[in-house]
């Protein structure tokens, strides 16, 4: 609503600023041609002028000029521009004839006069359409860069919960247990544990001060993840892996697929007595490719209305937005969590 504001004052003011110095100017030179004809002619000026160019204004959004690249959008200003011109400039010699200003009627006949009004009032159209098309360029910089803020943001938070919980005592104080009890039983794969352990929480550091990263990045600290749960779970964690490796190079945002199995053993796995099974599916899609996540147990308000579900929905609409969504659905006995993403996402 504001900004709708600003384009009438900026039109009425600039359009009769306009006016008002041509009326200056002819007053100064020409006192002798200053009649209530010449006051008619200006004013018609002012309100064909606003007139026009605001249908010029609709026009170019219905087309979506305003997300044309600049090279392809020039030769469109152009001729918009002296198209609007010729319409402006007919409509002031029809307002003159109409008002029986003799010298204007006789003009109206005159090619080269009309040609030479044109091309001034075109230069006048083309200088509101860039200062029109700055003003839209400045506005989206700037709203680019408050999502690049609120989404910097967004990545910190999920930076904090992510490392809140992998460095959450219960969780290291059940990794370091069950890798004490492999020491003795089983040294080599106490020693993978605790590397597994150490690349956890280093891969956690670095994928934080990113904005995006491959699905092949987040594929690694999820299993490292699952590698410590399942040395707690044993044979009551089972995972699946179902990997077009073709999509390992699309960028997602970081901690999205760990986010997700984190929730499926939290809320699933570790509330079934018998245990359960994880499925990580990364597939095609019609429109682009997505990223399942499945596990054994019934869907909660715990996991559905979850800090990290609500976290990746967020990054979700401020990095991708119409092209990117989140669902997590109960399936016969499987919660399953997905995320979508449509090829212009990508």
């Amino acid at each position: 609503m504001r900004a709708r504001r600003v384009y009438w004052l900026a039109q009425l003011i600039g359009w009769m600023a306009y006016g008002s110095l041509l009326l200056f100017a002819i007053i100064s030179s020409k006192p002798d041609k200053v009649t209530p004809q010449l006051f008619i002619s200006i004013s018609g000026l002012v309100f064909f002028g606003i007139l026009v160019t605001h249908i010029q204004r609709w026009l170019m959004l219905r087309l979506g000029w305003l997300n044309i690249k600049l090279i392809r959008l020039i030769p469109r200003l152009l001729f918009i521009s002296i198209l609007s011109a010729v319409l402006i400039n007919s409509c002031l010699y029809l307002l003159d004839y109409i008002a029986e200003t003799s010298t204007r009627a006789h003009e109206l006949f005159n090619l080269a006069q009309f040609m030479i009004s044109t091309m001034s009032l075109g230069i006048l159209v083309l200088f509101w359409n860039a200062i029109y098309f700055t003003f839209h360029l400045f506005q989206k910089s700037r709203n680019q860069e408050i999502s690049n803020i609120e989404l910097t943001s967004s990545n910190r938070e999920s930076e904090l919960k992510n490392l809140r919980s992998q460095l959450n005592p219960h969780f290291l104080f059940n990794s370091l247990n069950s890798i004490r009890a492999l020491v003795d039983l089983d040294p080599a794969k106490a020693k993978i544990s605790i590397t597994t352990l150490s690349n956890l929480l280093r891969q956690s550091l670095v994928l934080g001060k990113e904005n995006i990263v491959s699905i092949e990045q987040e594929l690694d600290i999820s299993k490292s993840y699952l590698d410590l749960e399942k040395i707690r779970f044993e044979e009551r964690l089972d995972v699946v892996w179902e990997i077009d490796d073709r999509l390992l190079l699309n960028k997602i945002p970081p901690f999205s697929i760990q986010m997700m199995v984190e929730n499926a053993v939290k809320h699933g796995i570790s509330s079934l007595k018998e245990g359960g099974e994880v499925i990580i599916k990364i597939a095609r899609t019609e429109e682009g490719f997505c990223i399942q996540v499945s596990n054994s147990g019934e869907l909660g308000g715990s996991n559905s209305n979850g800090v990290g579900v609500q976290n990746i929905k967020k990054r979700l609409q401020l990095q991708y937005g119409e092209s990117a969504t989140f669902v997590l659905k109960q399936e016969a006995k499987m919660v399953i969590a997905q995320l979508n993403f449509k090829n212009e996402g990508i």
